[in-house]
């Protein structure tokens, strides 16, 4: 049966973390966000000609976008990384899915968020980075005219759209950017905040990230 939380009416729908997985209709395209640091860092390995395995090494960049990622594709869906970084790459790829398939293609964008710790049934911790990843996906798909979005979705797009101005600033201020500051990456955190900076849509395909083509 529908359930009122699986936005299976929507073309374009959003959701966190691997529970969102199970929570939303199955979709034909998957979009994993996680912008510090999985997303935007495979993103720009596949623009420099290389492919990333979804393995120990992945899993080690972010343990819970790896985990949605793998968990996505344990499904029939195409799955996508996308980030601020290449948001305008994935739209034209998922519309390129959509031309190929030859057919209205439901799309959900899967905002990774942050696990309190590696311990097994961690919590998930909403990562505005994250959010406004997703948005930056919406929007773009939206400029595509795919934009039949759930509530979900047009918040996360409004969201990218108003605060787009302060990017920089929201990520090296929130929590996950401050973590990562720590560690010595601010650097990696500024770079992720640079919109449409990457023109590669990496694609899941057996276990391993590749431009989408």
């Amino acid at each position: 049966m529908a359930s009122p939380f699986d936005q299976s009416r929507y073309q374009v729908r959003m959701e966190w973390g691997t529970s969102g997985l199970e929570r939303v209709a199955a979709s034909d395209v998957v979009v994993v966000v996680d912008v510090l640091r999985f997303s935007s860092t495979v993103a720009r390995r596949i623009e420099a000609g290389e492919t990333v395995a979804l393995d120990a090494e992945a899993h080690a960049l972010s343990l819970n976008g790896a985990a949605v990622a793998a968990r996505a594709a344990e499904s029939d869906a195409v799955v996508f990384l996308g980030a601020l970084v290449n948001a305008a790459a994935v739209a034209a790829a998922v519309m390129a899915e959509q031309q190929r398939r030859a057919a209205r293609t439901s799309i959900l964008v899967i905002a990774a968020g942050e696990l309190s710790s590696r311990e097994p049934g961690a919590a998930l911790r909403v990562a505005v980075e994250d959010f406004l990843g997703a948005g930056a996906i919406v929007d773009a798909l939206g400029a595509l005219g795919i934009d039949h979005t759930s509530p979900e979705a047009a918040a996360a797009g409004e969201a990218f759209r108003g605060l787009r101005p302060a990017l920089r600033h929201l990520l090296t201020a929130g929590g996950s950017g401050q973590e990562l500051i720590d560690r010595g990456l601010r650097d990696d955190v500024l770079a992720a905040a640079q919109v449409d900076a990457v023109s590669s849509a990496p694609v899941l395909r057996d276990g391993t990230f590749a431009a989408y083509a």
